[in-house]
């Protein structure tokens, strides 16, 4: 009876901290991961599945980093940037959050646009009601509110997980190709395989997540007391939305790779792809996961930004705030999603570019914010007895190496 009831207790204490890490891995997965994850499966078939265990698990020794330090110093990402490192380290890092998740934004109202009109709606109406809807529910709406909206919305991501198992795929050669990876040659000489590498991985662990989470669990008041249930949250959370990332390259590898249908110009392509190879309900699920990924990250993304930006530069922030209380974090929000939507109604702009652009600056962009984590999580006079174990940092460390090395070799085999 005893451990009924200590079982009680820890599930009703990992249901009061659930949510950031949850959130943050789930919409991890928006418009530009799920095209992402669409052409690796398309183009590669089941090659690049064996990427995802060690990105999984850098993903939980990442997100677990920022979850920590929200928990020990009830501080933001670049607020702690800004005190340990300078004014001007924080600008210029600010200023690349910015940019990146510009592009990012645009991305998510491509995806709002492109898997409505599937089903005949046009961008002119959906956008701008999407933009709307997902602006009235942040202002309006309390940290509390739109969180409970999030997990909600991340349910229906397994939409995905289904779509994959309506696919039909080769389950053991998925399976071996998890625990095997191509020649060496291949590797290191293909430019379009280094390129979907740096984009997996890129739209895997991106930037914007981790001031997020950080941000998410200050404002959750979240405290190192009740951090075991947190890094459940998180664990659970990146687990999940690797699963679906998952069965998305698996579902695009049995039947488009399959096909020989590899020339995908937006995730919309893929569900329409499907339609023929996989069946109506993979097509009209992967249609529908397409929407509520989108219009979720076109939610999440400007906040993060307004957070980290606002924290870094010393603004006030949060959710819980009113818009005359946190004037510039609410500007910066509306910015946002103003331009972000804007331009999916200008004709003719490279919206495809852009996407494909914005994931691998991700990937870009990482390495430089897992050192700011790494330094700042390994300073005893800041995390004390919390600072990371040396699994962690070498983790960590492999990470950051990894995702300069494919940066590098990218950029050579141009030349």
């Amino acid at each position: 009876m005893a451990t009924l009831k200590q079982w009680r207790t820890r599930l009703v204490l990992f249901l009061a901290v659930v949510g950031p890490g949850f959130i943050t891995a789930s919409v991890d997965n928006d418009a530009g991961g799920i095209w992402t994850y669409s052409v690796a499966g398309a183009q590669f078939g089941y090659t690049l599945l064996w990427a995802m265990i060690p990105t999984t698990i850098a993903l939980v020794v990442v997100q677990e980093m920022a979850s920590r330090m929200g928990a020990v110093t009830g501080k933001g990402l670049s607020d702690l940037i800004r005190e340990e490192f300078g004014f001007r380290v924080t600008f210029w890092l600010m200023l690349a959050l910015v940019v990146t998740n510009f592009g990012n934004v645009m991305a998510e109202f491509a995806g709002v646009a492109s898997s409505l009109e599937l089903f005949g709606i046009s961008r002119y109406i959906v956008v701008p009601l999407a933009a709307a809807v997902v602006w009235v529910m942040v202002v309006q709406g309390t940290y509390s509110s739109i969180e409970k909206i999030f997990l909600a919305a991340s349910g229906f991501y397994i939409c995905y997980i289904v779509a994959g198992v309506l696919a039909h795929p080769d389950w053991r050669a998925a399976t071996f190709a998890m625990v095997t990876r191509p020649e060496g040659d291949v590797v290191i000489r293909d430019y379009g395989y280094l390129y979907m590498l740096i984009g997996l991985v890129g739209t895997t662990i991106a930037p914007w997540m981790q001031f997020y989470l950080q941000a998410s669990v200050v404002e959750k008041g979240v405290t190192i007391r009740q951090y075991t249930a947190s890094r459940w949250d998180v664990i659970v959370g990146c687990l999940f939305a690797a699963l679906v990332a998952w069965f998305i390259i698996v579902a695009c590898a049995a039947t488009l790779h399959q096909a020989g249908v590899t020339k995908i110009q937006s995730a919309a392509d893929a569900a329409q792809a499907l339609r023929p190879l996989a069946g109506e309900y993979a097509y009209l699920l992967f249609a529908a996961g397409l929407f509520n990924a989108s219009l979720f990250a076109a939610s999440i993304l400007p906040i993060s930004t307004s957070y980290a930006v606002c924290e870094g530069l010393g603004f006030e922030s949060g959710l819980d705030k009113k818009f005359h209380e946190a004037p510039v974090f609410y500007w910066l929000y509306t910015a946002l999603i103003v331009v972000g939507a804007g331009v999916l109604l200008v004709p003719r702009f490279p919206l495809t570019e852009i996407m494909v652009l914005s994931q691998v600056v991700n990937g870009v962009v990482l390495p430089f914010v897992l050192i700011f984590m790494l330094l700042l999580t390994n300073d005893r006079e800041l995390m004390g007895a919390h600072v990371n174990s040396k699994a962690f940092n070498i983790i960590a460390w492999i990470t950051v190496v990894t995702m300069i090395v494919l940066t590098l070799a990218m950029l050579l085999t141009q030349w």
